[in-house]
């Protein structure tokens, strides 16, 4: 049996006003709501070649020594951990990360090194804020919700944030990245390297998110999935990084 993968869906013809398009793309949208809480996206309007710049110079930071890492390090006044951090020694969690308000924020804190990656960061974060203010739109009208609900319930988008994250190898006795979770947000971009190791639980079963070029994951997280519960029936939504 040919193992289910995860709908992939053109966001094109939002873009070029292809009615008969649109109304395709979101019936795939609606569906893959209801089934998996995950979708993926195409031309989604965020250069490739700007994410893979990203990844690149995120690889380049995180084989910095810890003592280059550690210049990065949040302030103590950020209401989330804005800058660099590991997660602790007895956590089951393995990652180190990055994370980034929106560019302008006090909180955050920017490595020097190398020297290129602010300027990627704060470009692929408004990249990312533009599709991801189009899939909410798009999302909106597939669940039924009532006109501009997303937006007007999510209007403050100082707390939007961005996270690059190293999983660290897996161990003869760990391989756990991330474990099993819910987002707690409205939705999630993700974007993966080569590597891949994303997984989403669907029917019991782990179904792993094979990284694709150009392809952004979706994930409808835990605050669509309470607002919209009422109007149509919501899966139990579990990812994990392997």
């Amino acid at each position: 049996m040919a193992e289910p993968l995860i709908p992939t869906v053109d966001l094109s013809p939002f873009t070029k006003n292809d009615e008969d398009g649109k109304k395709k793309a979101m019936e795939v949208i609606t569906k893959a709501c209801s089934e998996y809480g995950f979708f993926q996206i195409v031309n989604h309007g965020v250069p490739i070649n700007l994410l893979q710049r990203a990844l690149e110079l995120s690889k380049v930071f995180f084989e910095y020594p810890s003592d280059e890492k550690l210049k990065s390090s949040p302030a103590s006044n950020a209401p989330l951990p804005a800058g660099y951090n590991t997660q602790p020694q007895q956590s089951p969690d393995k990652n180190e990360y990055l994370l980034m308000f929106p560019p302008g924020s006090t909180f955050n804190v920017f490595p020097q090194n190398p020297p290129d990656f602010r300027r990627v960061l704060e470009d692929v974060f408004s990249k990312l804020t533009e599709t991801g203010l189009l899939v909410e739109t798009i999302v909106n009208q597939c669940l039924g919700l009532p006109p501009n609900f997303l937006k007007e319930y999510n209007h403050d988008r100082s707390w939007d944030f961005m996270v690059a994250l190293r999983y660290f190898p897996a161990t003869e006795s760990e391989n756990n990245g991330l474990t099993e979770h819910e987002d707690s947000n409205c939705i999630s971009l993700v974007f993966q390297d080569e590597a891949g190791g994303l997984e989403v639980r669907k029917d019991g079963e782990w179904i792993p998110v094979i990284p694709a070029k150009g392809t952004l994951v979706v994930n409808i997280s835990d605050v669509i999935q309470e607002n919209a519960s009422n109007l149509m029936c919501f899966p139990t939504k579990l990812a994990k990084r392997i």
